[in-house]
């Protein structure tokens, strides 16, 4: 196994890194990383990926081998950083809830991004940055997406707390993130309109932010809000 100062290259994992906006965050990244990639499905027909070179896992949050699966894969690997985007955006108002539909929201949004941290937290090399997508919802809820809101914000509660538990070998950011990645139905100029900024977000703000955080090593614990003021307006 090389050491992060023998490899150069840094080594990144993407836990949901088949997903759109996983795809467009490896796509920016793998010109000067070399990437390991999660699905929750087989990988078989994803010409891109293969394109990336990347090495790509199968981690499904319903799998009840799951903790030892992601521990196999992760055998002779050193990660230098770890980014989890995994998660479902389930429409959800009261009155339609249900435990298994709970569940099943909380699983996928919480539940996995910590069984991921901790799989990867032994394999993170000194200084290495561990990278939880959030959203700013957590701020300004959905109400429409309650359930999801509350697993983000949850999540985002853990950050300082994972910091203080990994320190000081890794450091812990989460982001906040708005609108990215805009949806085929979506009404773009309205989204536009609901930040300060008037505009949405793209990949490569996403990607700005990863690396800053990665090169910042004095930085851990802190969840960054990245959503060009909608949460505050």
């Amino acid at each position: 196994m090389q050491t992060r100062d023998e490899r150069q290259r840094p080594k990144w994992l993407l836990a949901g890194g088949r997903s759109r906006l996983g795809r467009a965050l490896a796509e920016r990244l793998v010109p000067d990383h070399d990437l390991v990639l999660t699905s929750s499905r087989p990988w078989e027909g994803e010409d891109w990926a293969e394109s990336l070179g990347a090495t790509r896992l199968v981690w499904d949050a319903a799998d009840p081998n799951l903790s030892t699966r992601m521990t196999a894969d992760l055998t002779d690997l050193e990660l230098d950083g770890v980014v989890i985007l995994a998660g479902s955006f389930p429409e959800q108002p009261i009155g339609s809830w249900t435990m298994d539909s709970l569940e099943a929201t909380w699983r996928v949004n919480q539940a996995f991004p910590l069984l991921v941290a901790q799989a990867v937290a032994p394999r993170m090399s000194e200084g290495a940055c561990l990278q939880f997508i959030l959203d700013a919802a957590m701020h300004r809820p959905f109400l429409k997406r309650l359930p999801y809101t509350a697993a983000k914000a949850g999540l985002g509660a853990l950050v300082p707390g994972l910091a203080r538990t990994l320190a000081p070998k890794v450091r812990v950011v989460g982001h906040a993130l708005g609108t990215a990645l805009p949806g085929d139905h979506d009404d773009v100029e309205a989204l536009k309109a609901a930040t300060l900024l008037r505009r949405i977000g793209t990949p490569d703000d996403l990607a700005r932010a990863l690396r800053y955080a990665a090169e910042s090593p004095y930085l851990t614990g802190q969840v960054l809000t990245l959503d060009g003021g909608w949460s505050i307006r």
